[in-house]
């Protein structure tokens, strides 16, 4: 029985192991006090994932999507619900232009934050430090720092401070 528990214990730091040297590899990060401390669960999806910047801590539930064509940066302590889509790739209105190339803006998320399930953050937001999203909303304009933010458009419905 002891001999069990070394083989599940081996198991699970090889697959711990296997996880960073993945998230290594796919956000060209090697601080290791970001990556031991991250947790992504799959399945994740990206564009290139070069473009983003983790901080410690942060934990991204089932589904997570992030088109990564500019700079996504997701800052400590955040934490993604099921299915949150993150979009910095974004496209020109007009047909004729969209055959010219796909266009991206930065998209920046704060500190200690909580994005709720099924939100959608489009190219070029900005999300506070300590702020909610709420499950469902559609973020398409900047959330200060503090707040709670629900709906589609997302609109500050509490202020936390």
């Amino acid at each position: 029985n002891n001999n069990n528990n070394n083989n599940n214990n081996n198991n699970n730091n090889n697959k711990i192991s296997l996880r960073q040297k993945v998230m290594r590899r796919l956000f060209n990060c090697n601080d290791p006090q970001i990556i031991s401390k991250c947790y992504i669960e799959p399945p994740f999806n990206c564009d290139y994932g070069n473009n983003i910047e983790l901080s410690p801590n942060v934990y991204m539930n089932f589904g997570c999507c992030i088109l990564d064509c500019a700079k996504v940066k997701i800052g400590a302590q955040t934490l993604f619900a099921p299915n949150v889509q993150v979009y910095a790739a974004t496209h020109p209105i007009l047909a004729p232009d969209r055959l010219l190339g796909e266009l991206a803006k930065p998209i920046s998320i704060g500190e200690n934050c909580w994005i709720g399930g099924n939100v959608t953050i489009v190219p070029g937001v900005k999300i506070g430090h300590n702020t909610t999203i709420g499950a469902g909303a559609i973020v398409v304009k900047d959330i200060p720092d503090d707040v709670v933010a629900v709906g589609n458009p997302a609109k500050v419905v509490k202020q936390l401070k």
